[in-house]
């Protein structure tokens, strides 16, 4: 699936309109500080649920689940986790791999690094663009769905949260794997969703994240940054 140019185009709109409506509200965008990655800001939804419903209804159809307009546990660490290693990404030609808000791409590159960050929702792919531009940095975003191809070359493939129901990983996984035997380093954030596989995957780093997302549970959540091994 190839999220269309028109579509990114008429999404990048939506949102650029979101943003600039004056008045606040449950079902607005706001730009904010992440808890756990302060560095970065993001246009993120006050309740995604409301403004989704809202976005359908002003659309006249389905959209996808608005993924992108909340921030992801699995993804605030593996950004805290490249701002404190610099060193992985300043340089490096970097993938961030179902990017939701962009918040990983735009870390790697607050640390240097050349970033795509691909996702198949053209919300997401509008939305890393505004975002990308708020935090000043240059982030390419492409809406090709990537994980039936054979990897593209990158030195770096960051992936946060994207364990998150048996399906993905099950598309996501042998994709990283691929990606990892052709040269590329390989970086996952998982806040152990209960998908990860019971080997192949070594924990480089333990974070206690703040949760934002909309989702029941504890406040904090444990989450590793993995690599393939």
């Amino acid at each position: 699936m190839l999220a269309s140019v028109s579509r990114v185009t008429n999404a990048l709109v939506d949102l650029e309109r979101e943003i600039d409506a004056p008045g606040a509200g449950l079902d607005r965008l706001c730009l904010v500080p992440i808890p756990f990655v302060p560095e970065v800001r993001l246009h993120l939804a006050e309740d995604p649920i409301v403004w989704w419903a809202r976005m359908e209804a002003h659309a006249g159809r389905a959209l996808p689940p608005p993924y992108w307009a909340s921030v992801w546990a699995g993804g605030q660490a593996l950004a805290r986790h490249l701002l404190d290693h610099p060193e992985l990404v300043a340089g490096r030609r970097v993938l961030d791999l179902a990017t939701g808000s962009g918040l990983v791409g735009i870390a790697a590159a607050l640390a240097g690094a050349a970033v795509v960050a691909n996702d198949v929702d053209p919300y997401a792919v509008a939305a890393v663009t505004v975002n990308a531009r708020v935090n000043r940095v240059a982030v390419r975003a492409t809406g090709q769905d990537l994980l039936d191809t054979a990897p593209t070359p990158v030195d770096l493939l960051v992936a946060g949260d994207v364990l998150y129901d048996a399906g993905m990983a099950a598309r996501v996984l042998p994709f990283l794997r691929r990606a990892a035997t052709a040269g590329a380093e390989v970086l996952v954030g998982d806040p152990g969703r209960g998908h990860r596989p019971p080997d192949g995957l070594v924990v480089v780093a333990d974070y206690l994240v703040p949760i934002t997302e909309p989702s029941p549970g504890p406040p904090v959540r444990r989450v590793q940054v993995l690599r393939p091994g």
